[in-house]
């Protein structure tokens, strides 16, 4: 389980997080929302080791983790999908896959099927140049890379960002595999109501780096939710 007490943020003199307290649970997909600037990504940057913060604790399976690097975060179990995807545009999609191996010890390295099960597409353009993907293939890629460095919490920034219809669905039916199967915890912050709603257990709402809204999706309205991520 991944559990954040009282972390703040800051760019510069400018205070982004405010004591953001959350958890999140294997088997669960927790959804963070809210309109644009209110401090979803720094968060999973955060959380990811990418933007260092201010005060707080971070800590998984009961273990703290301070001021984590994002090499750090990685070997600790925490995997992380930016918005953007940041694939390596030169690389093949095999060698960028085993980018993933970085974090991993040498008896680890190897791709699981499942990826190629998960993904059946990586599989067909395994010698293809990332950057000739489209943009969905290129997003498939980077969850399957996150997903080779075996993690206990999967991060997913937008992952529908600018993605066609059928692969946002293939997307969509990764993310509740991964749910159901019980062992990974799932971070979605993500601009598409529907798709979030849809997907997610535990919704946060932030607004101006605070927590406005957090239940359990057993005892949410869509529409509260819905006012609270438009504020």
């Amino acid at each position: 389980m991944l559990e954040i007490e009282n972390l703040t943020l800051k760019y510069g003199q400018s205070q982004i997080l405010n004591g953001i307290t959350m958890t999140a649970k294997p088997g669960r997909v927790t959804a963070v929302m809210g309109t644009n600037g209110v401090g979803k990504t720094s968060l999973l940057k955060a959380i990811a080791g990418r933007h260092p913060y201010d005060k707080g604790t971070i800590r998984l399976d009961g273990k703290d983790l301070p001021h984590l690097t994002a090499f750090g975060a990685a070997r600790a179990g925490i995997a992380y999908v930016p918005q953007g995807r940041e694939v390596f545009p030169l690389m093949t999609v095999q060698e960028n896959l085993e980018s993933g191996f970085a974090c991993l010890d040498r008896s680890e390295r190897g791709v699981p099927d499942k990826i190629f099960q998960l993904f059946p597409i990586l599989k067909e353009f395994l010698h293809r140049r990332g950057g000739d993907l489209s943009g969905g293939q290129q997003q498939q890629l980077a969850i399957a890379r996150a997903l080779i460095t075996r993690p206990r919490v999967l991060l997913l920034d937008e992952p529908t960002e600018g993605i066609q219809p059928n692969i946002i669905q293939q997307i969509g039916r990764v993310i509740a595999q991964l749910r159901d199967e019980g062992e990974i915890a799932v971070v979605l912050v993500e601009q598409y109501f529907d798709f979030a709603f849809n997907l997610a257990d535990e919704f946060y709402a932030l607004n101006r780096g605070d927590v406005v809204l957090n239940e359990g999706k057993e005892h949410l309205a869509r529409e509260r939710l819905l006012a609270a991520v438009s504020i």
